[in-house]
């Protein structure tokens, strides 16, 4: 079946358009939602009973530094971001203005909570200046100081550290610089001319063990978007927040209700390309099955 559904049945177009969320989220049709639930059951991450489940969803969201410019149109970022996660059933916790130490802090007390056990996935948003594959704390002053691996993240939820969540689809957003490159270039109208910028593992043998070993990947169900490609400038209104966050947002509240995750990424991706300014990237993606939000249930 496709990555988005067809509505089927006696509901309309126009129908879906007006079943929307408080803050603009359209809701996925009951119709809709029973046939992907039975055409697909073996291929989605299963959604567990919204009177049960216990979502949980951590922002961490950096604006002011001591030595860097401050993140001017983050607040707007945060607020939208915390809204939109609310609307799709998740309890959001909102951290601002840590260090690299608090931020370390503050994911593993997040990967410890009991609630997860009980959840069927969560999201981790994390905004600040950012390096190659590091985010910048509150105190830093270059490249060595007050740095933030993002390898942490994968490491602070993965099935060893992280069991609640083993085999549940793990969000990561990043907001963030990689890099002081321009994320787009200039061609020449010539048949001739060139980018500016022209910029086997084999598997080991492994070894059968007894039923009663339990042999698991240390990382598997991520999903991680960040806001450009490597080495690359991420842009952010003063006013209206990052570019990035705005068009994730909307690419949510628009396809969410037919659209796997993976799909509506590449939505963002899609709107990006054709409006050339920076290019968000997927990173260490392990999703084994589609993964739908299904916005109302």
């Amino acid at each position: 079946m496709a990555a988005c559904q067809p509505t089927e049945g006696n509901i309309s177009e126009e129908e879906v358009q007006s079943l929307e969320s408080r803050n603009g989220i359209r809701l996925c049709p009951l119709n809709l939602f029973q046939k992907i639930q039975a055409n697909e059951s073996t291929e989605i991450y299963p959604i567990n009973d919204p009177r049960t489940r216990t979502r949980l969803a951590l922002i961490i969201c950096n604006i002011k530094f001591d030595h860097l410019p401050d993140r001017k149109g983050a607040e707007v970022d945060q607020k939208q971001m915390k809204l939109l996660l609310e609307d799709l059933g998740y309890h959001v916790e909102v951290e601002t203005n840590l260090n690299s130490q608090d931020i370390t802090t503050c994911l593993k007390n997040f990967a410890d909570r009991k609630e997860h056990m009980a959840s069927d996935g969560m999201f981790v948003v994390l905004m600040s200046h950012g390096l190659q594959d590091r985010i910048c704390g509150i105190h830093s002053e270059s490249t060595q100081s007050d740095i933030f691996s993002i390898n942490t993240i994968f490491s602070t939820f993965n099935n060893k550290n992280c069991p609640a969540l083993r085999g549940k689809p793990k969000v990561v957003i990043i907001q963030a610089c990689r890099g002081e490159k321009l994320g787009y270039m200039y061609l020449e109208d010539s048949a001739t001319s060139v980018p500016a910028y022209p910029d086997s593992v084999s598997q080991p043998d492994l070894q059968l063990q007894s039923d009663a070993v339990q042999q698991v990947l240390v990382e598997s169900d991520f999903i991680c978007l960040y806001s450009t490609t490597p080495d690359h400038v991420s842009w952010r209104s003063p006013i209206t927040g990052s570019l990035f966050i705005s068009q994730l947002i909307d690419k949510i509240k628009k396809h969410a209700w037919n659209c796997s995750l993976e799909e509506v990424f590449r939505k963002v991706l899609q709107h990006f390309a054709s409006n050339p300014c920076q290019m968000p990237s997927k990173d260490r993606t392990t999703l084994t099955k589609k993964f739908y939000l299904f916005p109302g249930h």
